[in-house]
């Protein structure tokens, strides 16, 4: 993946998003009878303008991607004409203008349920929450959860499919305690008090990793199908069809156990054994380290396995089909979780409970564009819903610059009868600049060392 399609990738994705943030201020204030001078997406020097014959509208693409404004006729901006004061944002009532600066992150929030629902059209086969795997020395483990117990919920949410348990999982990082799972066995309904401490507060796991319990793998052969041309393993001497059967004197079941301890073991030299024509050969090899995009050094050998004939067995599969109106619903309802996820991890990283060190920027968040890209447009398109709910959510903290900010003192006008002084508004705009480049600066902190 090369620096340019990561570029592309990035733009197409927060292209859109911004579009459609200034489009909501935009179309609510020429509905309410603002007059709008500037549609801009991107900030700084501008590189294509054209103004609209009709409105007078100039609409224009600035050189710096990383937001947008909608610049409308105000008296505190500048003089305006007698005539058109009426029209001016700074005359409209306190509800009128609580309207136009929410409908921006609203839209957001709108258009991830409509990306969600285009998601959940299609009927699709996916892994049921069946447990196919309890990992040894886990919480799983401790309180005896088994392989094909097929998980319920978890603390008293429903988790019909592995993202929603996921989803229900994250709202406890952090946190110490017990987490519930009701699980189904063989027609029994048991209930498991699993115990955690500083639940994944530096997210070096994943959730059901840290819990050590699994959905179902198939048996994958440790055989290898193919190589690539520049990966640690062809230059160290593996050949496809050479089937590894020990690692550093361990014996190897599957293609899964490779890969687990390969990608514990970045440049680290390993001992893999080998079976070649009838013969065992040793092999030292070292795994290249490679950066994910959030920063976690993986092992990687450029190996891969033969996977095109892999059956999974009925009882840990199933079909999810939803009608239009009922994809709907689950679209909003996903919608709201994420929402309410990402508040909670914000509060959490507040209180010290999450570790600053996950606070992504633009970097992170255009390597994740291009790995989504790559990965398909089912994949890209979930990426761009889920910052599409991020960026309405963020948009909507009370922090003087973003229009929660704003919102704050419109709503606070509208019930005292008076505007806040502007006294407390350039203070609350110096502290609100503080806060948003200190997060800035920190974010782009934590991309460049993921690098």
């Amino acid at each position: 993946m090369n620096v340019l399609f990561i570029i592309v990738a990035a733009i197409l994705l927060l292209g859109p998003l911004i579009a459609i943030h200034e489009f909501g201020h935009f179309w609510v204030a020429r509905k309410l009878g603002v007059k709008v001078l500037v549609y801009s997406i991107g900030f700084g020097p501008t590189l294509i303008k054209w103004v609209s014959k009709k409105s007078g509208v100039q609409y224009q693409l600035s050189a710096i991607p990383l937001g947008g404004y909608v610049k409308m006729l105000d008296e505190r901006e500048g003089d305006v004409k007698p005539e058109d004061l009426p029209f001016a944002f700074n005359r409209q009532s306190p509800w009128k203008r609580i309207a136009i600066v929410a409908a921006g992150p609203l839209i957001n929030l709108i258009f991830a349920v409509l990306l969600f629902w285009i998601l959940f059209l299609p009927a699709q086969e996916q892994l049921n929450t069946r447990v196919g795997k309890v990992l040894p020395n886990t919480p799983a483990a401790m309180v005896d959860m088994q392989a094909g117990d097929k998980v319920l919920s978890i603390d008293g949410t429903p988790t019909s499919t592995w993202e929603k348990l996921n989803y229900a999982l994250v709202d406890r990082i952090g946190e110490t305690g017990q987490i519930q799972v009701v699980a189904d066995r063989n027609g029994q309904e048991k209930t498991f008090q699993l115990p955690i401490q500083d639940f994944l507060k530096d997210q070096s796991q994943s959730t059901l990793d840290a819990l050590g319990f699994l959905p179902y793998q198939p048996q994958i052969p440790a055989v290898v199908y193919k190589l690539s041309k520049d990966g640690a393993a062809i230059r160290q001497g593996m050949k496809e069809g050479d089937k590894v059967v020990a690692i550093e004197g361990k014996p190897v079941k599957d293609w899964f156990d490779v890969v687990e301890v390969v990608q514990k073991s970045p440049e680290k030299l390993l001992a893999i054994d080998v079976l070649r024509q009838g013969q065992i050969v040793h092999l030292q090899v070292m795994p290249q380290g490679k950066r994910d995009s959030m920063g976690n050094v993986k092992g990687l050998l450029g190996v891969e396995a033969h996977t095109s004939k892999i059956t999974i067995p009925a009882e840990y599969k199933q079909t999810i089909q939803y009608n239009p109106a009922q994809a709907f619903v689950v679209a909003t309802e996903k919608t709201a979780q994420i929402s309410g996820m990402i508040l909670n991890s914000m509060v959490k990283m507040v209180r010290g409970l999450i570790g600053l060190d996950n606070l992504s920027g633009p970097i992170t968040i255009a390597k994740v564009a291009g790995q989504s890209a790559e990965m398909g447009w089912q994949t890209f398109i979930s990426f761009m819903a889920l910052m599409s709910v991020s960026l309405g959510i963020l948009n909507l903290l009370p922090i003087p610059m973003l229009d929660g900010g704003h919102l704050v003192y419109y709503f606070i006008e509208a019930i005292r009868g008076k505007p806040v002084s502007e006294q407390i508004q350039i203070v609350g705009l110096k502290i609100g600049m503080v806060l948003l480049g200190s997060m800035m600066l920190l974010a782009l902190f934590n991309d460049f060392m993921r690098l």
